[in-house]
């Protein structure tokens, strides 16, 4: 199949969207005359497994130990793309397949996929819509899913943002804020332990703004230092009536992203290990990846990723741009 660019744009801002992996190409601010998102360049670049950059990930965003989880009492062995363990859905997830545009009008673009059942394992015969809208300053992300069998989902864009003009900068000049005060601890392999540990002052805070350069330079002088280089960290979202997530600012290029959800996670990826071609290297991006925690399905007190047949599931991510 053909990768297809799409376009949808208003008065604030512009959007390109690719067939393959239902994938964010550019967000165009148009005020600040800045693209805020890394892409791969070509568009026939997306066929290929391509760090999901912009992409949907699924069926399963993040990890999955051991490449298999158990409903009811069968066992399902998943794909592993990452020694033992499933990541972002397995070998053949969904960020470098083709989507369907279903439907496309002045300020939305609908995209469907079809997953099989036991496509990468996974039970269930699974239909997907992703769409972009735009509503003024607002780039919404919404997606709508429904299986005919108990499955796990958790769906999640996968862009690398960088508000800098100049997109060879990298992101130690970014500033980041989360509504989080816990994050999840993780193995050596980067699967959740089940411990859910209370953020104090120092390496994983965020209350308030803090310079991404800064905590990066942490990771030099903690003991991770020769297994991490950066963040790759679940938090937990802190509840609130405005589903208010986290925001993204650069103080140079005066462009701040807030980040609003109805799901209970948040994964910082600070791009430690992006490596493409000679266009992407690290910490050129920053991910905000809105989702359920990694191997729910394999920890009863996670939020559960467990959907029920023929019954329509929904969430959304917003991001107000300024």
């Amino acid at each position: 199949m053909k990768a297809i660019i799409s376009e949808i744009q208003n008065r604030y801002l512009r959007i390109k969207t690719i067939n393959y992996g239902s994938s964010l190409y550019e967000v165009y601010h148009k005020l600040k005359k800045t693209n805020l998102v890394l892409n791969l360049g070509s568009k026939e670049n997306y066929k290929f497994e391509n760090f999901s950059v912009g992409a949907t990930c699924g069926r399963y965003a993040g990890r999955i130990a051991n490449s298999k989880f158990n409903i009811g009492k069968k066992n399902f062995l998943l794909s592993k793309n990452e020694k033992k363990n499933t990541l972002h859905g397995g070998k053949k997830g969904f960020a470098i397949l083709p989507w369907k545009k279903i439907k496309q009008t002045k300020n939305k673009i609908v995209y469907q996929i079809k997953s099989k059942d036991l496509d990468q394992g996974f039970p269930g015969n699974l239909l997907v819509n992703c769409t972009y809208k735009l509503h003024n300053k607002y780039l919404n992300i919404n997606y709508e899913y429904k299986s005919d069998k108990y499955t796990h989902v958790n769906l999640t864009n996968h862009s690398y943002w960088n508000l800098s003009k100049n997109k060879k900068n990298k992101i130690f000049d970014h500033y980041l804020t989360l509504n989080s005060k816990k994050y999840l601890e993780t193995n050596k392999y980067l699967i959740p332990t089940g411990k859910i540990k209370k953020i104090n002052k120092g390496l994983y805070d965020f209350t308030n703004f803090e310079n991404i350069g800064k905590k990066l330079f942490l990771f030099s002088k903690s003991k991770n230092k020769k297994k991490l280089k950066g963040f790759d960290t679940t938090f937990a979202v802190k509840k609130n009536s405005k589903n208010y997530i986290a925001s993204l600012k650069n103080e140079k290029s005066k462009i701040q992203i807030d980040f609003f959800s109805n799901l209970p996670g948040l994964q910082l990826y600070t791009a430690q290990h992006l490596k493409y071609k000679k266009k992407l290297y690290p910490f050129q991006g920053v991910c905000l990846e809105t989702q359920y925690y990694p191997d729910s399905p394999n920890k009863k007190r996670f939020p559960s990723t467990l959907i029920k047949p023929n019954k329509s599931y929904t969430c959304f991510t917003k991001i107000k741009i300024d």
